[in-house]
């Protein structure tokens, strides 16, 4: 080939200044990973030189600089006539004869290769400073697709070429300090892979929310990727583990469904401008995944092909062909946003106060930011945008850039966490919300709000202006304490952010709050589901459509909340508790009213062990059982240790025991370790009764206190009474303590007393205790405390 025109075939990363760093890195893959089975579909770029001779051709460059010098980009009305007024000169400056004989020369080549002129095209731009690793300019520029003949090919490219001069991309390269004249944009001409009838998504090899580095999180969604990347779809989600895809193991942490409501196809017409519309997809389809678990772990193998290649976390477009099944990598640049954040302290953004919820969605940012809003429903009106005000919108694409800057928090109705709302969010540093569904016709313009993005993966925002803080955690080495500090974590969707905290690992993960909040369906009405009253039947089934049955969800769903715990928090331990429900928090799940027992005092009734070895209750078990066992033995996140809750008797220990093992389950096989949660008097007081059947305690000082003193905690006329440092209290702990540590068995305690009074931790350091699971938000000040102490 010639300067202005490169084969992918020939690139690669040295090539940036040539062609881009988006077709440079097409090249670098084509060449080095297509042997690994990266499949990425072939084509041409135009060059950087190539584009400067066109702008040199009848003295456009000097027109577009005299344009440009001393514009004022924060004058949006300004910058719009500006820019509209360059692309219109761009769109109609001519080839240079030979470089239009060049273009049409490799069109013809492709059309040959093909072996067939019923193919369409894509035209996609790639700037000589985009996807660098110190500047992201992804999206800014203009991608053309389902473009047929080398005339609308030609056309395409001119248009490409007049991107490089959006409004949002002038206001980039001026706030960024890059200089126009020294960027320069390639056009790469690549065969159109059929996602239009298959599906398409991002993915990051990289948690884009926490930086959490062994996990790789995958959107996908059906049709043409740019209604993902656009924000118009909210797509499926996943997220697959770096380890157990290395090796060869099951490696699915979490599947999320997505609404797909509707999905970017090819119209008709092939000429440039009108070649994609948007409709419907079928409702069977919606409730659907997108991509089976094989495809999942596929793109995933993928990903961490191209990012050990790369060296760095990465962004990478994909697209599934609905002709030949087939997946193809369509892009790949560096994670430009996770991937520079310093690590040396952490910022953790906390409501002190909450109100009415007005509108909520996914969260990106995991800040809060509060202003009044603003809806906009067209680019045109963002000159009535003031500083610090809440945006609000149908969805954004790159042509409101100007203005995101300028927004304490941003509110869409549509999008995933992988569109262009997310992603400029997040580079920006504010909160967004995006996939509300309601927030144009929920909020109003003037309405004072508080969005917040710090609390799990559901985003709120919040009627009036509320107070929150900002707690700063400096993560260099902390001091040797002679204790493990754990955590309780209760929700998956936190954990990748709760591992950046100091942690011995997690001291309790409650299973009855993933139920609760991932499944939401009592297991009886599951396996039951013939059984069900009509309306009760239509919610369950809506709710386990993309499943293959009932028990498929219940297992899978649980399985994967447990599974983000544990590779979140790998290698260090994570006590997962068993279902710890009463029989009134049961009932309230969906269908469970029809089988749990009225009670006077459920605190005191059926939960824990006892429920587990009931026949009523004995197959709901088992689900539990077969989805640690899952995580355990086939995800091999053989950290993961069980924990039995509330028992009451050394009878019900061997039962409860016997039981697990019954299940695949079996103390010391596999590496696997039972604890007992030690928080009834009688546990402390026939502790090494109780220890013959399990590997050692957790101490519930909730509990304990309440059946030590007889004080119903959550009542307040006796709430007051209620105390774990009673010496009632200490004596049983110390009892439970100098137990465990006579059998040389694990001690550690995961009730709220630790983090609630310092110094009962100190007490309990004093004692032996060998962990202490705390609240997250207590973590470093008690850990510098007893180092202190212990110092």
């Amino acid at each position: 080939m010639t300067a202005n025109i490169r084969w992918f075939r020939e690139l690669g990363l040295a090539d940036v200044d040539s062609v881009g760093g988006k077709n440079a890195s097409l090249g670098e893959m084509v060449q080095h990973l297509s042997k690994a089975g990266v499949s990425v579909p072939d084509g041409f770029a135009t060059t950087a030189d190539a584009y400067r001779r066109f702008l040199s051709h009848e003295g456009l460059a000097d027109r577009i600089n005299a344009l440009l010098d001393d514009l004022d980009v924060d004058d949006v009305r300004r910058l719009a006539e500006v820019g509209r007024e360059i692309r219109d000169a761009v769109e109609s400056q001519p080839f240079p004869a030979d470089l239009e004989a060049e273009i049409r020369g490799a069109y013809d080549e492709l059309v040959a290769a093909a072996g067939t002129d019923d193919v369409s095209w894509a035209v996609r731009s790639s700037a000589t400073a985009e996807d660098l690793p110190d500047a992201s300019f992804a999206g800014q520029q203009e991608t053309f697709l389902n473009i047929s003949g080398i005339d609308n090919i030609l056309h395409a490219i001119k248009l490409v070429f007049a991107s490089l001069y959006n409004d949002r991309a002038i206001a980039y390269r001026v706030h960024s300090n890059f200089d126009h004249s020294v960027v320069a944009l390639s056009a790469g001409v690549q065969r159109m892979v059929r996602s239009d009838i298959g599906a398409s998504g991002v993915m990051f090899t990289i948690d884009t929310e926490s930086g959490f580095p062994d996990a790789v999180f995958i959107t996908s969604a059906y049709g043409l990727g740019e209604g993902v990347v656009q924000g118009a779809v909210n797509p499926d989600e996943y997220y697959v583990y770096k380890p157990a895809l290395r090796a060869d193991r099951p490696a699915i942490l979490k599947r999320g469904i997505g609404a797909k409501a509707t999905k970017m196809v090819y119209t008709q017409d092939a000429s440039v401008g009108r070649t994609t519309e948007f409709v419907p997809v079928d409702p069977a389809d919606q409730a659907r995944f997108s991509l089976s678990d094989d495809e999942v772990t596929e793109l995933a193998q993928h990903a961490v092909r191209i990012e050990e290649h790369y060296g760095r976390p990465m962004d990478i477009e994909w697209a599934r062909d609905g002709v030949d099944g087939r997946i193809y990598v369509l892009q790949a640049r560096p994670e430009t946003v996770k991937s520079r954040a310093g690590s040396s302290t952490l910022r953790r953004f906390r409501m002190n106060e909450r109100g009415p919820v007005v509108a909520e969605g996914r969260a990106i940012g995991q800040k809060v930011g509060s202003g009044s809003v603003r809806v906009l429903t067209d680019v045109a009106s963002m000159h009535e945008f003031q500083p610090g005000e809440v945006l609000v919108a149908d969805m954004t694409d790159p042509d409101w850039e100007p203005i995101m800057k300028r927004a304490s928090a941003i509110v869409t109705n549509r999008g995933g966490r992988t569109c262009h709302a997310a992603i400029i969010a997040r580079e920006l540093g504010i909160p967004a919300v995006v996939g509300s569904g309601n927030a144009t016709t929920a909020l109003a313009d003037g309405h004072e709000v508080t969005v917040s993005c710090a609390e799990g993966d559901t985003g709120f925002v919040y009627e009036g202006l509320l107070d929150y803080s900002v707690d700063e955690t400096a993560l260099e080495e902390m001091p040797d304490v002679p204790v493990k500090i754990m955590m309780n974590v209760g929700t998956p969707e936190q954990a990748f952010e709760f591992s950046r905290l100091p942690h011995r690992g997690i001291g309790l993960a409650r299973l009855e709050f993933i139920i609760n909040r991932q499944i939401g369906i009592h297991p009886r009405a599951l396996l039951e589901l013939d059984d069900q009253q009509p309306e009760v039947r239509e919610q369950i089934e809506q709710l386990i459509g993309a499943y293959a049955d009932p028990r498929d969800y219940f297992v899978k769903r649980l399985s994967e909340g447990i599974a983000m715990l544990a590779a979140a928090f790998a290698p260090e331990p994570v006590i997962v508790r068993m279902s710890d429900f009463k029989s009134n928090e049961y009932a309230g799940l969906l269908g469970g009213d029809r089988y749990e027992p009225h009670e006077e005092n459920p605190m005191l009734g059926y939960r824990g062990a006892a429920r587990y070895v009931s026949e009523s209750f004995v197959e709901c078990f088992a689900m539990e059982c077969e989805a640690l066992k899952y995580v355990r033995d086939e995800m091999g996140l053989t950290n993961v240790k069980v924990m039995i809750p509330f028992v009451r008797t050394v009878s019900e220990a061997k039962a409860v025991i016997d039981l697990l093992g019954q299940h695949g389950l079996r103390r010391g096989e596999n590496d696997l370790q039972v604890i007992m949660m030690c928080e009834i008097p009688s546990n402390a007081v026939n502790a090494d009764e109780f220890l013959e059947h399990f590997d050692g305690f957790s101490i519930g000082s909730n509990d304990l206190t309440q059946l030590t003193l007889g004080v119903d905690r959550d009542s307040s006329l006796v709430a007051g009474s209620f105390d774990e440092r009673d010496p009632a209290v200490k004596k049983l702990l110390s009892m439970a303590i100098r137990a465990c540590r006579q059998q040389g068995k694990y001690v550690g305690i995961c009730g709220q007393g630790p983090s609630d009074h310092p110094d009962l931790a100190e007490w309990l350091l004093d004692e032996g205790i060998e962990s202490m699971s705390l609240n997250p938000d207590t973590v470093v000040d008690t850990w510098l405390r007893l180092a202190k102490h212990a110092g």
